[in-house]
């Protein structure tokens, strides 16, 4: 996966040279925010359900005539994981909201008419952790001494672990549509998929975890504007 998110790397700069040699560019900058909805890919598996959050930032985008383009963005970002308690989820609760500052470098490719065009984005992100944050309604960092907790059947390290890999790194794919307002001006709906190759916690053979990854789905709403 690495070397996938490597390749994918060196495609873009190609792609980006290639470009510039042969079409005239069209540049555009703006902004965007929206909804995340996040968890994580533990092993041993942790019993989870989404964790909602949000994301907002701002967007550079480069296109040409040929239907391609690349993106670039700065976001903020909200991901992290809910506990998933099951029968006993009237009882307790706890989720743990880790933010980025996160990264991508995206392939952009559209179709359609001047007013509106469909669009395909995919390509490596990079993210680094901000902050984490942890809500619960017991005391997760001595669960012995927590009345009818359910330990035996359920991996419960996570609740207490410290993120010890602050540096992310994974892939996007997303899909939307874009209406154009006056030539230069337009909005756009898309809805992203991340899925992260990089592990929160130290994954070694002696370590708790041997996946910790992070991944999630977004929505959001931007505004461009070209200023080439």
């Amino acid at each position: 996966m690495k070397k996938l998110l490597l390749s994918l790397t060196a495609l873009l700069l190609t792609l980006t040279a290639m470009a510039q040699r042969q079409y005239s560019p069209n540049f555009a900058i703006g902004g965007k925010a929206g909804a995340t909805m996040s968890r994580m890919s533990f092993s041993p598996e942790v019993k989870q359900q989404f964790l909602n959050g949000y994301m907002i930032g701002v967007t550079a985008r480069y296109t040409e005539e040929n239907h391609f383009g690349l993106i670039g963005e700065i976001n903020l970002q909200q991901r992290g994981w809910k506990e998933d308690f099951e029968e006993n989820s009237d009882k307790f609760n706890y989720s743990r909201t880790l933010t980025y500052v996160q990264v991508p470098l995206l392939t952009h490719i559209y179709f359609g008419s001047r007013k509106f065009k469909g669009f395909f984005n995919l390509g490596p992100e990079f993210s680094y952790l901000l902050s984490s944050s942890t809500k619960a309604n017991f005391d997760y960092t001595d669960i012995k001494s927590v009345p009818d907790f359910p330990q035996g059947y359920r991996t419960n390290d996570q609740l207490n672990m410290e993120v010890e890999n602050k540096f992310d790194y994974g892939i996007s794919a997303g899909a939307g549509i874009e209406f154009i307002v006056k030539q230069k001006h337009s909005f756009m709906l898309e809805g992203r998929f991340y899925y992260g190759l990089g592990n929160i916690f130290h994954a070694a053979k002696k370590d708790v975890f041997s996946a910790s990854r992070g991944m999630s789905i977004e929505i959001t709403l931007g505004y461009m504007i070209r200023v080439r």
